[in-house]
């Protein structure tokens, strides 16, 4: 699998000065630059026209690039992704929006069967640079089908990339990264995490499409997060550090491919890691993060690596999701089970 990354920004992006602006803002950012930026680039999906889509992050992109470029679809997921998939093959690079998490779920059979496995069944002579955005997990007191944390789905099929910003510089570069992607690619947002703000660094991306990054350094625990719950990591991290515990934070930021090298070279300088994520525990994401950590740290770990997750229960009413998602008390609790 191979996957195209951007190492200078656009020009479109360098002449414009630093400003501060939400994660959805840098999303539209991105979009713009990339239609911009390549003819064969175009966005489509449920209400992505002229509203914006549901959570505005296709704003304005209607009326500047006009309906050729950017356009409503009918609500069919599974019609969507084929629609994608036959466009990419013919030589388009298109961007689509499945509204919700649990949404995503019609357009399965065409996700893990067609454009996943294209590039192998043609060997190689097919590929489909799709970008598949999916505004995922919970947070904003959504209903049922409205908050699920669905990526072990798509981490589970071989041919995929799948990827997760937490913050606006790395939404806004990684959008950028995975349009340029000869490969299909699952853009995961987290939907509690829009109408965070930061300056945009337009200048550079902070790492490779495939690479984990390091964003607070410790010495006692590895902490693994992505998504969502980076928040919640650097949260509990501040806390632990009310207790003498330095604990090292790890934005996973593309779940598949894996970055082992990143995340066990902190494991083994740490000696304990966990990871965070909302969706239930069992046979989730999570799950895979500790084996991989585990089978290949093993002789440099000091106790299990522990998973601070969502219940095994679907997800429950927006009256009750605060009890569901894990939280940087939750997390200390965790590490407290460990002998220390």
């Amino acid at each position: 699998m191979t996957i195209a990354h951007h190492t200078d920004a656009p020009a479109s992006a360098t002449r414009q000065a630093p400003a501060s602006v939400t994660l959805a803002s840098a999303l539209n950012a991105a979009l713009a630059d990339a239609l911009a930026d390549d003819p064969s680039v175009v966005v489509f999906g449920e209400d992505v026209g002229p509203l914006g889509g549901v959570f505005r992050v296709t704003d304005g992109l209607a009326a500047r690039f006009g309906e050729t470029r950017v356009w409503d679809s009918p609500l069919a997921e599974a019609g969507i992704v084929g629609t994608a998939i036959g466009m990419a093959m013919n030589g388009m690079r298109p961007v689509v929006e499945l509204q919700f998490d649990a949404f995503s779920y019609p357009a399965f059979e065409q996700i893990t069967s067609h454009l996943a496995k294209m590039r192998n069944r043609t060997k190689g002579r097919v590929q489909l640079p799709v970008v598949i955005r999916i505004p995922y997990a919970g947070g904003i007191g959504g209903v049922e089908h409205h908050s699920d944390s669905s990526e072990a789905y798509w981490t589970h099929t071989p041919g995929l990339t799948v990827v997760t910003p937490s913050n606006p510089t790395d939404a806004y570069w990684m959008l950028r990264q995975a349009i340029s992607s000869d490969d299909p690619i699952v853009f995961l947002e987290p939907k509690s995490r829009y109408w965070m703000k930061e300056t945009l660094d337009r200048s550079r991306p902070q790492a490779p499409l495939d690479r984990a990054r390091v964003i607070r350094t410790g010495t006692d625990v590895t902490l693994m997060a992505y998504g969502p719950t980076v928040k919640t990591a650097l949260d509990a991290a501040e806390l632990a550090e009310l207790e003498d515990l330095s604990v090292e934070v790890i934005d996973l930021r593309t779940l598949s491919p894996f970055d082992d090298e990143t995340v066990g070279a902190s494991a083994r300088k740490t000696s304990r890691a966990a990871v965070i994520h909302e969706a239930a525990q069992f046979g989730g994401y999570g799950a895979e993060v500790a084996a991989r950590v585990t089978e290949r740290n093993f002789f440099h770990l000091a106790a299990p690596v522990l998973r601070i997750t969502g219940f095994d229960i679907p997800y429950p009413s927006p009256k009750l999701e605060e009890y569901y998602l894990p939280t940087a008390e939750r997390v200390l609790a965790a590490l407290d089970t460990w002998e220390w």
